[in-house]
């Protein structure tokens, strides 16, 4: 990265920065020499963790982002939008609008007024059940044709479609604006996220004591037990994207965040065995009937626009990612 001069535009903006995704984007920046304003809420738990080693510039609460950018937007390189309630679970439709909608809608106009860089988090939760295919095409008839299996799907694909509207129209839009539609990440930070963290981190303690880990029993035909299909992707890849597109302010768009490459929980759960050094030993369930009609047995990222507008650094493989998540990250005292 080349480092901005003093006086510069030098500060990245991260909200959601305590998060799991948000943390590590955080650090990488800091790392990299920018000066890094995370917002979010800590509350009351270990979250703070997540950035206890990170060189930061300020932290801030969500509800002052909007006076922030107004007085600090002469030195700030862009804001990265990571904030959100994430659960794909959640239920309550005005939490999502309020913590999902109406800050990205809002962030998005800043921006535009501003003259600001905005990178933002969507979702493969955009391509539903994936019977569209996972192309990232930005058409409004394909975009038309997906439907979400939640809210939290909906949340990410309705700012996509207002986003690809406004600019579509010539109306006001930040000068550069990227989509991230993130698909299965798994990595450090995400202890805090309960049952909405990767299946890696459930199951890791388990394995690592060189106990039987179980995975879902497989309800469709096609596929064996345990071989539904995933595109698992290290959080440190979705990092490098992000940096990339910083780098490259003339890039916009929606692009997937995936390897590109399906692979099967009975694959994740043997490279987990694999780096705690233990024999394999997997057990299958059944999965619960109120989750039999709305599971995803496949997603893929079509990453070909990603490669296209320029992005050449390879995604890590499961087993690298999970071998470096667990000896780094999930072996000894931090695996608590």
């Amino acid at each position: 990265m080349t480092h901005p001069a003093a006086g510069a535009r030098d500060t990245i903006l991260v909200t959601g920065g305590a998060g799991f995704i948000g943390s590590n984007m955080a650090r990488a920046f800091a790392e990299d020499g920018r000066r890094v304003v995370i917002a979010d809420w800590l509350e009351d738990g270990p979250k703070w963790r997540n950035i206890a080693d990170i060189a930061l510039d300020d932290v801030i609460r969500p509800e002052a982002i909007t006076s922030f950018v107004e007085r600090e937007s002469g030195r700030l390189a862009g804001i990265v939008h990571m904030g959100a309630v994430s659960a794909t679970t959640e239920r309550d439709g005005d939490k999502i609008v309020a913590r999902n909608v109406r800050p990205t809608l809002d962030l998005w106009d800043q921006c535009a007024r501003k003259g600001l860089p905005f990178i933002y988090a969507s979702s493969a939760a955009t391509y539903g059940n994936g019977t569209r295919g996972f192309a990232d095409d930005e058409s409004p008839a394909a975009l038309g044709q997906l439907a979400p299996l939640n809210a939290y799907g909906w949340s990410k694909l309705m700012a996509d479609r207002r986003f690809i509207a406004d600019v579509r129209a010539g109306r006001p839009r930040p000068p550069q604006w990227a989509g991230l539609r993130f698909f299965n990440v798994y990595g450090p930070g995400e202890a805090h996220k309960g049952d909405m963290r990767s299946v890696i981190h459930k199951i890791y303690p388990t394995a690592a004591k060189g106990e039987a880990v179980t995975l879902f029993k497989s309800h469709h035909p096609g596929y064996t037990d345990g071989g539904q299909l995933r595109d698992f992707i290290y959080v440190k890849d979705c990092v490098n994207v992000a940096i990339w597109l910083i780098e490259n302010p003339h890039i916009s768009g929606v692009f997937n965040v995936g390897t590109g490459a399906a692979r099967s929980f009975a694959d994740l759960a043997r490279a987990v065995f694999s780096a705690a050094g233990q024999p394999e030993r997997i057990t299958y369930i059944d999965m619960p009937e109120a989750l039999q009609g709305a599971y995803q047995y496949f997603t893929q990222a079509d990453v070909s626009k990603l490669r296209a507008a320029g992005y050449a650094k390879p995604f890590t493989s499961l087993e690298d990612g999970i071998s470096d998540y667990v000896t780094r990250h999930l072996r000894g005292a931090n695996a608590a």
